[in-house]
């Protein structure tokens, strides 16, 4: 007989990094920074990458929820309550070599839902990024408008300036963050679909 999956508390560890999450969003919305960043990039790109790492996370929570589910459903051995459970009747205990292919296949079905969350991680990186280059094109236009040194001119040129390396830094600033947590949460939830399929090969090896 298998023993029993270790819960390894995922959906607690989930909630306490989404609250972790929560808490700093508030934080950083209290104290300004938000609003600052937001008026600050003229190209939005800091909203939009704000935005979609936001609904990244209620995608990686659910996916978190789901996993604890039907790591709870595996240890009370309640179909009900397991997808992976009421499909362990394909396993073949007189065929290893086919319970395996088939184990294989179910992983790779399973992981494929963590593969939005990592495409949107290089979607966040890929967009801070542009910020970047969109800053630093802001940042050079006015040079090209220079005609004479006027004190007025180089003052209203260093002020565009400053403008297009504010899109520049904090573009980046948030893709970087924003795509570093990211990566982070749904490696939390490969860390616990590998046990889960550790266990499954163990309980079929068990059940040969």
């Amino acid at each position: 007989m298998a023993v029993k999956l270790e819960s390894k508390h995922l959906l607690l560890k989930s909630s306490l990094a989404l609250g972790v999450i929560i808490f700093f969003t508030y934080l950083i919305f209290d104290l300004g920074a938000l609003n600052l960043i937001i008026a600050s990039d003229q190209s939005k790109i800091s909203l939009i990458i704000l935005a979609l790492y936001y609904l990244a996370t209620a995608h990686w929570y659910y996916l978190s929820f789901s996993l604890d589910k039907e790591i709870e459903g595996l240890n009370s051995d309640d179909a009900s309550s397991s997808v992976l459970l009421s499909k362990l009747k394909y396993f073949d205990g007189n065929d290893q070599q086919k319970s395996k292919n088939y184990l294989s296949i179910l992983e790779d079905e399973l992981a494929n839902r963590h593969a939005l969350g990592y495409m949107i991680v290089d979607i966040l990186l890929k967009l801070g990024l542009t910020g970047t280059v969109i800053g630093f094109i802001l940042m050079l236009l006015p040079i090209g408008e220079i005609k004479d040194f006027d004190s007025q001119i180089i003052q209203q040129l260093l002020s565009k300036m400053s403008g297009g390396m504010a899109v520049a830094l904090y573009t980046t600033l948030t893709g970087l963050v924003t795509s570093t947590l990211l990566k982070l949460q749904y490696f939390l939830l490969d860390t616990s679909l590998t046990g889960l399929f550790n266990y499954l090969s163990s309980r079929i090896l068990d059940e040969a």
